[in-house]
């Protein structure tokens, strides 16, 4: 009993934590301004099918797709015996789901199998990432926390995978020396056979294709030690679970959950489509028709484009919130292969980061009384973090989106953030302000007379 509510108390807490910084993350998703994606469900499913679940676009690399899809399916499968695990600790039985049988048996066998794959592949991950032989992996953005944050991830999947195994392999041992509690763990695995002897009697005996190749390093361990060995896997599988599952919201690795959602409500339209400032048009009419009635309910604008995350759309922070760090979409970047500042991957990370940073000082404001009401300011702003040369750089040739293999959309928040900087900074460089004025001059981007405009087709 004391197991069981050590057991209980654990996954009470781990979850309460879980719950808490899930809620955390909404709330700050929902400090963009709203826009409406619910249309056409059945595109969005189709596109979430293939591009989160399916992984379509993590194989057009094909090495890292592969074992990227190895990773992915074991993490999903192998995390079904997850429940086995829950039922055994508040119940204090052993194995309870084994009554179903031979298909337990295939089941075992085949988590084991994808332990062994998940494994190799984060080795392998690993060793591409401590080698420094692949670009997007060296750059400047993922110094520090980032690459760290990788290589934990990476190490504590290796020893999930390595405590599950080593969990198994004891057990297998104490079910061969029939171990009482091993060997009977549930009643319907067993067969009525008085002349066979425990390996026989166990129904179970051949479900573990991988970790019995571990069993010599255990063999020669007493019954007591193999216990204690078998019961301080299955625990620090489950505390590990736990604390995973505590880590990843905080981690890049939250896209495991995210890619679903954002893929979803991923923009159906054409890449490079620009969405029409309907508060700029309504302005102009208005100003162009004096004897204009402006629509019901419409409100002046407070301001045009983004200056701080909470003038992103909603869409844009699940999108920040939603990178995987990957560094696909800088690898194609123009801008950022012809060695200019922009990374289209550090604008997510800081929009990401800057979000946080608002989120946390919002809750901090509540704990002491002083709750934001509208617009929380602090005096900084997204604009400190990406810099006018970053901005600028951005050709919005989108290849970064078609790269991305969660649909994520830098582009967007590069133009938003622009549009700030010309229309509520007249902050453009001097090249656009050159064609804004001959714009405004000549009614072209060119400086010459309006009445020479079309002298070139005579030419």
């Amino acid at each position: 009993m004391i197991a069981q509510i050590l057991f209980a108390v654990a996954l009470l807490v781990g979850t309460y934590f879980f719950v808490g910084r899930v809620r955390f993350i909404r709330r700050n998703i929902l400090l963009g301004r709203d826009v409406d994606l619910s249309d056409n469900p059945a595109a969005r499913w189709k596109q979430m099918a293939l591009v989160a679940m399916g992984q379509s676009k993590m194989v057009k690399r094909p090495l890292a797709g592969i074992m990227h899809i190895l990773v992915y399916l074991g993490f999903v499968l192998i995390n079904i015996e997850v429940l086995e695990i829950l039922i055994d600790g508040l119940a204090g039985t052993h194995r309870v789901l084994s009554f179903i049988g031979p298909f337990y048996n295939l089941a075992i066998g085949f988590f084991e199998w994808l332990a062994l794959g998940v494994l190799l592949a984060c080795v392998v991950f690993l060793i591409r990432r401590l080698a420094g032989t692949i670009p997007r992996l060296n750059k400047p953005e993922l110094k520090g926390w980032p690459q760290k944050d990788a290589l934990i991830i990476l190490g504590v999947e290796i020893i999930l995978m390595s405590a599950l195994l080593v969990m198994n392999a004891s057990d297998k041992t104490l079910q061969e020396r029939g171990s009482a509690h091993y060997l009977n763990a549930e009643a319907a695995m067993h067969v009525e056979c008085p002349d066979c002897g425990p390996v026989e009697a166990g129904g179970y005996m051949g479900s573990f294709p991988v970790s019995q190749y571990l069993q010599p390093l255990v063999s020669g361990m007493s019954e007591e030690a193999l216990v204690a060995l078998e019961r301080g896997a299955w625990w620090f599988h489950f505390l590990g679970i736990l604390a995973f599952l505590n880590y990843v919201p905080y981690s890049k690795h939250w896209h495991i959950i995210m890619a679903f959602p954002n893929t979803y409500y991923a923009s159906l339209k054409p890449k490079g489509e620009f969405d029409n400032m309907s508060s700029v048009t309504t302005e102009i009419n208005l100003m162009m028709d004096p004897s204009a009635t402006p629509p019901e309910g419409y409100e002046p604008p407070t301001g045009f484009g983004a200056k701080d995350v909470q003038d992103l759309s909603w869409k844009n922070l699940m999108d920040a919130y939603t990178c995987t760090e990957c560094g696909r979409c800088s690898s194609v970047c123009p801008a950022n292969l012809t060695g200019k500042k922009l990374s289209p991957r550090k604008v997510m990370m800081d929009t990401r980061d800057r979000l946080e940073e608002v989120g946390t000082a919002i809750d901090a404001a509540a704990k002491a009384g002083q709750a934001v009401q509208g617009r929380f300011e602090d005096g900084m702003s997204l604009h400190d973090r990406i810099s006018a040369e970053e901005l600028w750089a951005c050709t919005t040739c989108n290849a970064c989106a078609e790269a991305c293999p969660v649909n994520i959309n830098p582009v967007d928040i590069i133009v938003q953030m622009r549009q700030y900087k010309v229309m509520e900074e007249s902050a453009a460089p001097s090249e656009l302000n050159n064609m804004f004025s001959n714009l405004e001059n000549n009614g072209a981007p060119w400086q010459f007379n309006q009445m020479a405009k079309a002298d070139w087709t005579q030419a």
